[in-house]
């Protein structure tokens, strides 16, 4: 089986299990971990942030995050088809008690200037003024977009002009950066927080990084415990993700392998094709979803419902270009 449903599905490898095996550990809840203190370090250096926290998930990161910027009742300005927003379980109201207020970053997932300048609220004897700005890079709904440099740096910008922190949703921030070509430090520069998997492109098995100022972080760790994140001896989960942040080098071939499944699809009738950005193919089959699912299953290729009469295909580390041509091929035969 051929499984392009997610680069969630990773497995492992030899190596990682090596390393979970003979990891050092502490009790990471009192900070004596010394694999999740190194973990943390180096993540912190990678995205030039004061201090980074090891989270059992990428959603936990986010929505520590947002409890952390905020006051009880803030709005918080998130793109319309955010992950934050549309696949967290509406974590933002349960855990932090915000109210979202949507802005729409168009067919790309861009949030603008103009877009927070219309979005924002000051608070007052009515209004729930805004607390947060989200953004989200790559934009996983609008099929893997990679936002470019100067348009966070816009984005944050105007944010930051009217007094609001920005967080950024980076699960695939490493995927953007190798298709932008720019180190992911440059795309979360003017961030104050920002999030990125391990478990995705990366290859973990388990875990997030939420990194930002000292002090923000050490506010998060209280609450990734009151969440239920506060983990004992990590250090198991910890080595394969320093092993997996080595694999930030070889998404190119990812975001590469994408393409030429892009390409292969788009000649097939019966399928319209997004080009990708990154690691993420969306299609669109005259057949209805779930008929195009199942039969790609029957013939070995998982893939997934993506919304609105679409399937997403995505590229990730147990996936070789062999592989891709032999899915290609057997979604001919549909």
């Amino acid at each position: 089986m051929i499984d392009l449903r997610s680069d969630t599905v990773t497995r492992p490898s030899p190596a990682m299990r090596a390393a979970m095996a003979d990891a050092e550990v502490g009790d990471d809840v009192h900070g004596e971990d010394p694999t999740v203190n190194e973990l943390e370090a180096t993540v912190a250096d990678i995205l030039d942030m004061e201090a980074a926290l090891f989270v059992p998930s990428g959603t936990m990161g986010n929505q520590i995050a947002a409890r952390v910027h905020t006051e009880h009742g803030d709005e918080v300005l998130v793109e319309r088809e955010s992950h934050i927003y549309k696949w967290e379980l509406g974590g933002l109201a349960q855990h932090a008690g915000l109210q979202a207020r949507t802005i729409d970053g168009g067919s790309r997932g861009v949030v603008t200037p103009d877009a927070i300048a219309e979005g924002h609220v000051e608070a007052d004897s009515h209004c729930a003024g805004t607390g947060l700005v989200c953004l989200e890079n790559t934009h996983n709904s609008k099929g893997g977009t990679a936002i470019a440099p100067d348009d966070v740096d816009a984005a944050a910008q105007a944010a930051h002009e009217r007094g609001v922190p920005v967080h950024v949703d980076g699960a695939r921030l490493f995927n953007a950066a190798a298709a932008l070509d720019v180190e992911a430090t440059r795309l979360v520069r003017e961030a104050d927080s920002v999030m990125c998997c391990l478990s995705k492109g990366l290859g973990a098995p388990v875990g997030s990084m939420l990194a930002g100022a000292e002090q923000f972080i050490e506010e998060a760790r209280r609450m990734r415990k009151l969440f239920g994140g506060g983990m004992r001896q990590a250090g198991v989960l910890a080595a394969p993700g320093l092993l997996a942040l080595e694999n930030r080098e070889r998404l190119a071939h990812d975001n590469a392998n994408a393409r030429t499944l892009a390409a292969g699809l788009a000649s097939i009738d019966g399928l319209s094709i997004s080009d990708p950005e990154t690691n993420i193919v969306v299609a669109e089959p005259e057949i209805s979803v779930e008929r195009f699912v199942d039969a790609c299953a029957e013939r070995g290729v998982n893939c997934g419902p993506f919304g609105g009469g679409r399937v997403r295909f995505c590229t990730h580390l147990d996936v070789g270009p062999e592989d891709v041509e032999t899915a290609i091929d057997r979604i001919a035969e549909i």
